[in-house]
């Protein structure tokens, strides 16, 4: 996840528009990253959407998340149209 951070920490505003983070990472967890990557001094890339990506699919888990600086949570196994719904949610910005 440390690839992740150091990405955004550099990129150029635009260059990404959301990041699907797994969370159960070696080394840095995705809940780690998602706290290092909303610390960013540039406002863009602190502010990028974050959705988690996880078999975890507990209410405390979508909690922890949030907690985190997640802007939403998707179950694994995927399912496209819940990774579509998810993506729209987040862009029309409702919360």
């Amino acid at each position: 996840m440390w690839i992740c951070v150091d990405k955004m920490s550099t990129a150029a505003k635009g260059s990404y528009t959301m990041i699907f983070m797994d969370i159960q990472m070696p080394e840095m967890n995705g809940l780690d990253a998602t706290r290092a990557i909303r610390k960013l001094e540039d406002p863009w890339a602190a502010s990028i959407p974050i959705v988690a990506m996880t078999a975890d699919a507990f209410s405390e888990n979508v909690t922890e998340c949030l907690d985190a600086g997640m802007n939403g949570h998707i179950a694994k196994p995927i399912d496209i149209k819940l990774v579509i719904k998810e993506i729209r949610r987040i862009k029309e910005g409702r919360g």
